[in-house]
């Protein structure tokens, strides 16, 4: 198959890295001076040091013959939430009309919608839908197990599961696309929840607590966008809020650890080096939420912390300051 990756960041790169064993892979950087950086030494220094690209991969700046190139394959849109508008909206310039899917997980921080709303918004179609799942970029480019998950119709299923699976890359599918979108949004902001209180060492029992709780806000959030219960017990859900919580490569739990040590959330972002989603999605979700009428109280306590009108012990004494409740709640 022919596949082109649009955005050369750490998750994009090790896509290509996995799927040029197996296909006519390239992959398209906005930046003329990374692509030729990068075609030149055979490596992404930038966002995934270390790892080298096949020699078969065709890294470009040129969007035209990416685009052409997966005319008759698929595409992947490895880039963050903010900048799939943007990209979008060229795509619908130059009337691209082959398979899609997209990597990115989060709310657009302006209007509150999740990926398949901003598609719907800019290039209405039905071959398009979220790739998404529990998976560190720098493990995918080792070659490590992975398992992944298509949301859409049948048919963009069976085309990304043509294109993605294999090796160690395994791809389920659904069509319940709002939970695979919910899934990987929240969990960002509850990797941040969880680096803070990681930080303040506040233990184990407190990290599962926050978790759980945690995936109920989710569950919560999604079911009332019409999403299935069901989805958030599986690889979107649970998994990716496990690895991402957990996880040291984490960025967003590692943006989480930086606040709960009092460092300046501008300088935690700056040190990263990387886009940390769950910063940028929290405001979306917590207004989408209260417009709802959904309780997220931590979404809601790592928002405070993110806009600076609480401290990350004041911000956790809130939480455990709350009525008790049933547990379903």
């Amino acid at each position: 198959m022919r596949i082109t990756i649009l955005g050369a960041g750490a998750w994009g790169t090790a896509l290509a890295i996995a799927l040029t064993a197996r296909h006519a892979t390239v992959l398209w950087s906005r930046s003329e001076e990374q692509a030729a950086r990068m075609d030149q030494t055979r490596c992404n220094d930038r966002y995934l040091p270390g790892r080298a690209l096949p020699a078969d991969l065709r890294v470009t700046p040129d969007l035209e013959l990416a685009l052409a190139h997966a005319a008759d394959g698929l595409l992947l849109l490895a880039i963050p939430i903010a900048s799939l508008r943007p990209l979008v909206r060229q795509l619908q310039q130059r009337s691209f009309a082959g398979p899609c899917a997209w990597l990115c997980k989060g709310l657009e921080r302006d209007t509150g919608m999740l990926a398949h709303q901003i598609m719907a918004s800019e290039l209405p179609r039905s071959a398009a839908g979220p790739l998404s799942g529990p998976s560190f970029a720098e493990e995918v480019a080792q070659g490590l197990p992975t398992a992944l998950v298509v949301a859409g119709a049948k048919e963009l299923c069976e085309r990304v599961t043509a294109g993605v699976h294999g090796g160690n890359l395994r791809v389920y599918s659904t069509d319940d696309v709002v939970g695979v979108e919910v899934g990987g949004a929240v969990k960002n902001v509850m990797a941040i929840a969880t680096g803070i209180a990681d930080a303040l060492h506040l233990g184990h029992n407190a990290r599962a607590a926050l978790i759980t709780r945690g995936l109920t806000e989710t569950r919560r959030f999604g079911e009332a966008l019409g999403a299935r219960a069901e989805t958030f017990m599986g690889l979107t859900g649970l998994g990716d809020l496990i690895l991402t919580a957990t996880g040291d490569p984490s960025r967003n739990r590692r943006i989480g650890l930086a606040l709960g040590s009092g460092i300046a959330l501008a300088k935690a972002i700056a040190e990263l080096g990387h886009v940390a989603e769950g910063v940028w999605s929290a405001p979306a979700i917590v207004a989408r939420a209260h417009a709802l009428h959904i309780e997220m109280p931590i979404s809601e306590a790592v928002c405070a912390v993110l806009e600076g009108t609480a401290s990350a012990r004041d911000a956790v004494e809130r939480l455990l300051s709350r009525d008790p409740r049933a547990e379903r709640s």
